[in-house]
């Protein structure tokens, strides 16, 4: 069997269709977002905060905050559930009860709370989608702030 790579434009072609036709298949369902209230700040070094988003796999969630200006780190692990350093099969086999989770630790100066949490709703996750985003489904892959 030959296995022949795709042309690098026809996948730039797909990807692009396919962000359209999702962009599209959302025109009639956007709303504003209310304004979010910040948390206790949960890092006491002078200009960063944290936050953790859980919401489908953590490389897609982590890869989005890594470009936003203002975001230092993007670290993918686990939140939630019962067992200690759980590996990746076990929280994907459902039995430990985490949710796959990225910490985000940005300068509130350059980037706020309440854009990381619009940035999350619009672009990264579906909230609507329980216990799954786009293929990935299982528990594992729920939302969480």
């Amino acid at each position: 069997m030959t296995i022949r790579p795709i042309p690098a434009a026809l996948t730039a072609l797909a990807l692009l269709a396919g962000g359209l036709a999702l962009r599209s298949a959302g025109a009639d369902t956007a709303r504003t977002l209310p304004e979010a209230t910040d948390p206790t700040p949960l890092s006491a070094v002078a200009g960063r905060d944290s936050v953790i988003f859980a919401g489908g796999c953590f490389w897609g969630v982590e890869a989005v905050f890594e470009r936003v200006k203002g975001v230092l780190e993007a670290t993918s692990g686990y939140a939630g559930g019962h067992t200690a350093n759980p590996t990746y099969y076990e929280v994907g086999s459902g039995a430990t009860g985490h949710a796959e989770a990225v910490k985000v630790v940005y300068d509130p100066s350059v980037v706020s709370y309440d854009q990381l949490l619009r940035i999350f709703f619009s672009v990264v996750h579906d909230p609507t989608q329980r216990n799954r985003q786009g293929p990935d489904v299982g528990t594992e892959y729920r939302s969480a702030v």
